[in-house]
């Protein structure tokens, strides 16, 4: 008896978190119908404003916010310093709060660029207050722009950019213009091409759609261009969450105003390329987007937005979630293929089945679809799927506790990404030892072992999948602990 009612309550923890992963499953092959539906409709859109004539061009103002990027700031600089745009229309700020010597690099080539005539001021104000968005709201304070564009410190900004995007705000409803992230170390490594795919599947699918839609999608963070008055018309830049570029984004919809994508424009950026660099990443951004859907979603579902606008901010706004029930689902496979018996078609088809296709299967379309729009074979996502779903699952301790803390607390330690560069080494995120994923990757071994032995064949990839995720984000971080600790003596030793 007992058996049975421990059987009966894996049973429906199991199926009620596959549910709820398939609901998210669900929604990316919703958004790949959206696109296949609406394609048109956002090319026409983007067509349909052209550059102003020469006395009819905006004023642009492009913010560049620093902290501590000494490895990869005259790159920025230089790139900035090569817009194709009349110079007398266009101030560039160097938003500078770094502690470091990226404070002098950044100083002396801005005094040398603006030697050669180019308007360009290097700013720093007293306190780091508000991070990043503190930063873009010190410089609205003298900026001159009529349009304010923004590049972080790892994105080199194309000579054409400006010009690209400045028609779109002709339409004096038009707040945001967005550009796609292209990758300058996509081949480096299986770390940065599985970003990259995750990445293209978010600009080139979700964004998409999303905009051909009309539904709510949000200004990136860099790579866009805003109007100056459509920041203040909807509050500001505000620092109580720690993805700012979203929660601006979502005030600003929410007012009325409308943004336009452009996959056509690409601007070339570096992926993290240690596991800890992306952790860092990855942790800001999951726990910013709960911060801003705990700030949202009571707005937007009192606001006039129709019903499909108003679900699909929803989904929009909680994509994290998925991570804690990847997590959860992880463990629950072992005791559901130990307890549940196997060796029945209808059992097979009952239990392991829907974790194939609810697992593997919109994302296969969803991710086959964006290698497609930039014209290399489905087949190439489909072969990296696997690699996506075990970096899924590696990060999904990681993820659970920025929902946590996302869900306790609103603002936080603005983390940055480190960047590499030029520079190897320079700047690395600190590693603690992984002992939460060791531990999942011991169990997920269990379960690989368990559903061989009870015959769970479908079950058996997706415990591989998960232990192979634990273990190989376990590995980086080890590797990049023990890779910081031989080069602590060299730098003792060299000072």
């Amino acid at each position: 008896m007992l058996r049975v009612l421990d059987m009966i309550a894996v049973l429906v923890l199991y199926f009620s978190v596959l549910l709820l992963l398939c609901t998210f499953g669900a929604h990316r092959a919703h958004l790949v119908w959206l696109w296949f539906r609406n394609r048109r409709s956002a090319e026409l859109t983007r067509s349909q404003y052209a550059l102003p004539a020469p006395g009819q061009l905006p004023s642009v103002t492009v913010q560049l916010p620093l902290y501590n990027e000494a490895t990869v700031v005259e790159r920025l600089l230089d790139a900035a310093a090569q817009f194709d745009y009349p110079r007398e229309l266009l101030q560039i700020q160097v938003l500078d709060d770094s502690s470091d010597e990226t404070r002098l690099i950044a100083s002396r080539r801005v005094a040398a660029l603006a030697e050669s005539g180019l308007q360009i001021e290097y700013v720093r104000r007293p306190t780091r207050e508000g991070y990043k968005a503190g930063a873009l709201d010190f410089g609205l304070a003298t900026a001159r722009g009529e349009l304010v564009a923004m590049f972080d410190a790892d994105f080199i900004p194309q000579p054409e950019f400006l010009r690209s995007l400045v028609g779109h705000f002709q339409d004096p409803t038009v707040a945001m213009v967005q550009t796609r992230w292209a990758h300058l170390n996509r081949e480096e490594s299986l770390l940065t091409r599985v970003q990259a795919l995750l990445l293209d599947g978010h600009h080139l699918v979700e964004n998409q759609a999303r905009f051909a839609t009309n539904r709510l999608f949000n200004f990136a963070g860099t790579g866009g261009i805003w109007r100056r008055t459509a920041i203040d018309d909807a509050g500001g830049w505000q620092h109580d969450t720690l993805t700012e570029d979203l929660d601006l984004s979502y005030r600003a919809q929410l007012r009325g105003w409308k943004f336009i994508y452009r996959s056509d424009v690409t601007t070339p950026s570096e992926l993290p390329n240690e596991m800890s660099a992306l952790r860092a990443q990855q942790y800001r951004w999951a726990k910013g987007t709960v911060q801003c859907a705990r700030k949202l979603l009571g707005p937007v579902w009192r606001s006039d937005l129709t019903l499909a606008q108003r679900i699909e901010a929803s989904f929009h706004l909680t994509p994290h979630f998925s991570y804690p029930l990847m997590m959860l689902l992880s463990i629950l496979i072992l005791p559901a293929v130990l307890l549940i018996p196997a060796g029945t078609v209808g059992t097979m088809l009952a239990v392991d089945l829907p974790l194939c296709l609810g697992a593997t299967g919109s994302i296969g379309l969803y991710f086959s679809l964006a290698e497609r729009l930039q014209g290399r074979s489905a087949w190439s996502a489909l072969l990296r799927l696997p690699a996506v779903i075990a970096l899924g699952a590696g990060l999904s301790p990681l993820v659970t506790r920025a929902v946590w803390h996302g869900l306790r607390e609103m603002a936080g330690e603005f983390v940055r990404t480190p960047k590499r560069g030029e520079t190897v080494g320079r700047y690395r995120q600190r590693v603690k030892l992984p002992w939460t994923e060791l531990g999942l990757a011991a169990i997920s071994s269990c379960s690989v072992v368990a559903s061989i032995q009870t015959e769970h064949w479908f079950a058996t990839p997706f415990t591989f999948l998960f232990a192979s995720g634990y273990w190989y984000v376990s590995s980086l971080l080890l590797a990049e602990q023990l890779g910081q600790r031989e080069e602590l003596p060299r730098l003792v030793t060299s000072q």
